[in-house]
């Protein structure tokens, strides 16, 4: 009963509305891009998007959504299949959440050519939104479904390396592109891919992106109220004294978002200006109040 009360509790209830719109989020940004950049210029970096590219050329009769929506069905129906639907979880969802938005972006202002004229212009906005929207999916624990469904698969069943066998088909894809479309369409998707992972990497960065915030003071107390009832954080304490004047000292250590640690650094300048903050850019805070284990 007390399991049963936890789960539809508001504080679960508004964490998995949260995650749930993050997730959207996420997988609108990636069809905006699809739909409206990477499409009308034939920029297939690979993934179902890319092969779905490809497809709604050679058979103009099914659009990039709707073979988005085939692709994704074929490879949830093998993931059954060869995982279950225990280890799918949030994949299947992602899965045709995509090729729905996909297909609404297409519904609601289709589009046939470059909406700016500028190949090179809109190649950034192919690569960005895609992975923006990624990166805050990846970031929540979630994926955007399809290819990730076969190198699960490929992680269960081989001794393959993932990252090499989604980079080979990729490139096939690619490939196919330059074939289709003309050198110069293949050689910006190969920027295209080049540069999808650095801007994932970097969107994931900036996301979990926090400030470590170490102070050296001789009146700790009026910092850690303002940190604990103000900020709503808490920190370390630890004693020391200072090698010059040999002086008492405390030196706390806590961890704020950027806009927490601007708040904490006017705080000082008003109430402490003899204090000494460093601070510090961290990407990976797990623990409670940030990141869980899991």
């Amino acid at each position: 009963m007390n399991s049963l009360k936890e789960v539809f509790s508001w504080k679960n209830m508004l964490k998995n509305l949260n995650f749930f719109c993050e997730l959207n989020l996420g997988l609108i940004l990636t069809a905006v891009g699809i739909v409206y950049f990477k499409n009308p210029n034939h920029f297939a970096f690979g993934g179902t998007s890319g092969l779905s590219i490809l497809l709604a050329d050679l058979f103009p009769r099914i659009n990039v959504g709707g073979f988005m929506w085939i692709i994704n069905l074929i490879l949830v129906v093998l993931g059954f299949v060869f995982l279950g639907i225990k280890t799918m979880g949030w994949t299947i969802y992602s899965s045709f959440a995509l090729s729905f938005f996909v297909s609404v972006c297409e519904w609601l202002y289709p589009v046939n050519v470059s909406m700016s004229g500028d190949a090179m212009l809109d190649l950034v906005f192919a690569v960005f939104l895609p992975a923006l929207g990624a990166a805050i999916v990846f970031d929540i624990g979630a994926s955007t479904g399809g290819t990730d469904i076969v190198a699960l698969i490929l992680a269960k069943y081989t001794s393959m390396e993932i990252g090499k066998a989604l980079m080979v088909s990729d490139i096939l894809i690619v490939l196919a592109a330059a074939w289709r479309f003309g050198m110069g369409t293949g050689l910006y998707c190969i920027l295209g891919l080049m540069g999808k992972s650095f801007v994932v990497d970097g969107a994931i960065e900036n996301i979990r992106l926090r400030k470590v915030c170490t102070i050296v003071t001789a009146n700790p107390q009026p910092i850690l109220d303002f940190i604990i009832k103000e900020l709503n954080r808490s920190a370390t304490v630890e004693k020391a004294y200072g090698a010059y004047t040999h002086h008492e000292l405390s030196v706390l250590v806590t961890v704020l978002t950027r806009r927490q640690a601007l708040q904490l650094r006017n705080f000082l300048r008003e109430n402490d200006p003899r204090s000494f903050i460093t601070i510090v850019n961290s990407s990976e805070i797990i623990g409670k109040g940030f990141r869980s284990f899991n």
